[in-house]
């Protein structure tokens, strides 16, 4: 089979996706040598559940205050990177990510995919899940908007890691204000009963995996996860892109 990549870099280059510059391969990264060393993945140490990484200590993974004082409804999440929300200055994952997601740039949902599944293809080696669920977004954001973002990232991560992808098993039942203007105890009540579960798909026995663009407290993921327990699914968990913290 004739391959045309080198026909395609020539005609259109490669480009950062953050500052512009060239970059070597077309299916590698979204970056730039430059703006990738600006981004940090998570790594060990970190909370088992969450996967909050602690930044500037050593030591064996455990559970953060959070987990020890609310104990999440999903079994564990992960993200492949993490950038802090104490700052203004740009950061080239988050700034990636508000284009995509705000800025309507559709095209940045496959690159931003295929980093999300390599970057986390061993995360949850051994369990088999039976399906993968966006979270979803309310009807009336999703006609403003036109996309659902974690849709086109869980689309990408399916076809790398051969999962399928059902997007019709959460629905989002009732409106909410968005969750990166409200404080964390905020947030929690905000998308609480928010989620309800499509009554024709099989939810009982099943293992899930939720996937978002950013888990920034959790709020919105754990409530999808208990709407999902309720329902009889077995297990829940959580995958994103992108991991704020302090």
């Amino acid at each position: 089979m004739i391959r045309w990549d080198w026909a395609l870099d020539w005609l259109y280059p490669p480009r950062c996706r953050f500052c512009g510059d060239g970059i070597a391969g077309r299916d590698e990264d979204c970056f730039c040598d430059a703006c990738r060393q600006k981004v940090r993945l998570v790594s060990h140490p970190l909370c088992p559940t969450c996967g909050r990484p602690y930044l500037d200590v050593g030591g064996d993974d455990h559970s953060c205050g959070a987990c020890l004082t609310r104990t999440p409804r999903f079994v564990r999440a992960r993200a492949w990177a993490c950038y802090s929300t104490d700052t203004a200055q740009p950061h080239p994952l988050r700034e990636v990510l508000q284009r995509f997601k705000y800025g309507r740039k559709i095209s940045l949902g496959k690159p931003l995919g295929r980093l999300l599944a390599k970057g986390c293809a061993g995360c949850f080696d051994g369990i088999h899940f039976d399906a993968m669920i966006p979270v979803p977004l309310h009807p009336k954001r999703l006609r403003w908007r036109g996309f659902n973002q974690a849709v086109i990232l869980a689309r990408e991560v399916g076809r790398q890691w051969q999962v399928p992808v059902d997007p019709f098993v959460l629905i989002r039942s009732r409106e909410t204000s968005l969750q990166t203007e409200l404080a964390e105890e905020e947030r929690r009540k905000n998308v609480r009963s928010a989620f309800a579960v499509n009554l024709e798909k099989p939810i009982r026995g099943k293992i899930f995996l939720l996937v978002d663009d950013v888990y920034t407290s959790g709020a919105t993921v754990n409530e999808c996860s208990r709407a999902l327990l309720h329902a009889g699914a077995k297990e829940v968990y959580v995958l994103t892109l992108a991991r704020t913290v302090g």
